[in-house]
């Protein structure tokens, strides 16, 4: 059984991220949406929301599992039993970044390999960050986002 971890704080989870899981749900068994504490960034959700709206979007996918973790993210995919960690590439700017993340976590667990996914067009520009600018200053934000998202970023920011 072929399991891949797809990390990040998902702050909010925005459309591009569940394109990417939905492509690497075809490629693998399993796919751990991992759901990152990450206590240097300052978060607009706490994890335990970004979990439940997450698990929400993903409800109807089988083979999808959404769960928070800290720490390493290569101790968090070798108890998972994962051997694939998806990350997703937007734009040439993200290439330098991801890469470096790949080369530290493949000295840190050889046996785990890393899968560079790109979001289908229309999604490529989407960021959590940019989704959360626009739903604070009023903005709509119903394409880039799950109904619940938007729902729970309207809250936030009202």
């Amino acid at each position: 059984m072929q399991t891949a971890v797809y990390p990040g704080t998902f702050d909010p989870i925005t459309n591009g991220h569940s394109d990417l899981v939905d492509r690497a749900a075809r490629l693998c068994d399993r796919v751990i949406v991992a759901i990152a504490h990450d206590s240097s960034k300052a978060p607009a959700f706490p994890v335990e929301q970004r979990v439940a709206l997450a698990s929400a979007v993903f409800a109807d996918c089988p083979n999808v599992q959404v769960t928070a973790f800290e720490g390493l993210l290569m101790d968090f995919a070798r108890e998972q039993g994962a051997h694939v960690v998806i990350r997703g590439l937007r734009a040439v700017s993200d290439f330098e970044y991801e890469f470096q993340l790949a080369s530290m976590n493949r000295r840190l667990a050889p046996e785990v390999e890393t899968i560079f996914l790109t979001p289908a067009e229309q999604y490529s520009f989407i960021s959590s960050s940019l989704v959360r600018e626009i739903a604070r200053l009023g903005g709509d934000v119903s394409e880039f986002v799950h109904p619940l998202v938007q729902q729970a970023l309207q809250a936030k920011y009202a």
